[in-house]
């Protein structure tokens, strides 16, 4: 009487190559991401320790060194800030507007803006670059 059991047949999947290929397209994934900057006009943000990332498509306001406004990247001058920020929130349920301010001007060109954005209800962030650790 023989009692052993048959063999059975098993499938099996080769997925060796599968490695490879998801290590390949994790490193396009990453090249490609360090490539797309989303901000063309340069500016030199203050810094902070702890930064917050955004959910939302926010409208942006950059001041550059030279005092010059922009919404979006595009130019606007100092008179017209409000008018155009007015336009761009009509039909926005909770407007957010983040601000980029060079870190080489003073204080008073962000208290105008921040005064702006009170005055629409618009809920301002203001952008910083994060800290580099200190090196030893």
């Amino acid at each position: 009487m023989d009692l052993s059991r048959r063999r059975k047949l098993s499938s099996h999947v080769e997925t060796s190559s599968m490695n490879d290929i998801m290590f390949f397209l994790m490193l396009f994934f990453l090249i490609v991401s360090t490539m797309v900057n989303p901000n063309i006009i340069k500016l030199m943000l203050p810094s902070a320790k702890s930064s917050k990332q955004m959910m939302k498509q926010p409208i942006t306001v950059s001041v550059d060194a030279s005092g010059a406004y922009f919404i979006d990247r595009q130019p606007t001058s100092a008179q017209q800030l409000e008018g155009e920020l007015q336009r761009r929130i009509q039909g926005l349920e909770s407007p957010t507007a983040v601000l980029r301010v060079d870190a080489s001007l003073n204080v008073q060109k962000l208290v105008d803006i921040l005064e702006i954005g009170n005055r629409l209800k618009i809920k301002m962030v203001m952008a910083t670059q994060a800290q580099q650790a200190a090196s030893k």
